[in-house]
């Protein structure tokens, strides 16, 4: 069984969600937990206040703090050095606003017990549950041809490539250059690109998907027109010769 299992939160004005996230976090999940780690990126509402809450019933909480709002990717990018620097043997991303079910995490573990990946997708798409869920249809659809375009051009069959409920081993933080990657929401695309490079092994689990009243940072052109920019340097060997191979002719 995998140890050292680090929870790690990016939070930005996330005062109204944060709570209700940690609250969910089942009793199995909380037995292995070696660690609780939170960013604050630049929240303006009381996102401090609610992670203050928090601390004072969980003494496992570590509460990091950017000054000003630098962006999820980098947000991320603060959380995983955290982990690789303090012995994480697992870095499981978990969104503050409560769209991804604390619930899933031991059955995102699983396969890390039983050495089987190397990276954990918690996929919306996968079991056919995304709309009933209340994914927007947009998105369902945008969702569905992004993700024909990225299977098409990485070789792979993937449910979905855009669930940020992400589970990374030190293998694959060893491996991949994560902080010279993306400082947006196409981050964990390109963390998977760079897996898919080196022949980590990634496995979806299927999840359900929970849309309510949470705000949304997400710019649905801009990440759109990020992912085919991805696509179109991974066919330029991009990511191979960032990675040091050579691109496969």
């Amino acid at each position: 069984m995998v140890e050292n299992v680090f929870v790690i939160v990016p939070a930005y004005n996330a005062g109204k969600t944060i709570e209700g996230v940690f609250a969910r976090i089942p009793e199995e999940a909380r037995q292995r937990i070696n660690r609780y780690v939170v960013v604050d990126d630049g929240s303006t509402d009381d996102t401090r206040e609610a992670l203050d809450r928090i601390a004072a019933e969980l003494p496992d909480l570590v509460i990091l703090n950017h000054p000003e709002n630098r962006g999820y990717g980098a947000a991320e990018t603060t959380l995983l050095n955290y982990a690789v620097e303090h012995g994480g043997d697992v870095a499981v991303l978990l969104h503050s606003d409560g769209q991804y079910s604390p619930e899933k995490i031991p059955e995102l573990l699983a396969p890390f017990d039983t050495d089987e990946a190397d990276i954990v997708q918690g996929s919306r798409m996968l079991g056919g549950g995304a709309l009933r869920g209340g994914m927007p249809f947009y998105k369902f659809v945008a969702n569905k041809c992004l993700t024909a375009i990225e299977n098409l051009a990485f070789g792979m069959n993937m449910a979905e490539y855009h669930s940020g409920y992400m589970v990374y081993s030190r293998k694959a933080l060893d491996a991949i250059p994560y902080a010279r990657l993306s400082t947006s929401l196409d981050l964990d695309l390109e963390m998977i690109v760079c897996a898919k490079v080196l022949g980590l092994r990634i496995k979806e689990i299927a999840i359900p998907t929970i849309y309510a009243d949470e705000v949304s940072h997400l710019n649905p052109i801009k990440y759109g027109f990020d992912v085919l920019s991805i696509v179109k340097r991974y066919r330029r060997g991009y990511y191979h010769l960032l990675l040091g191979l050579a691109k496969p002719v």
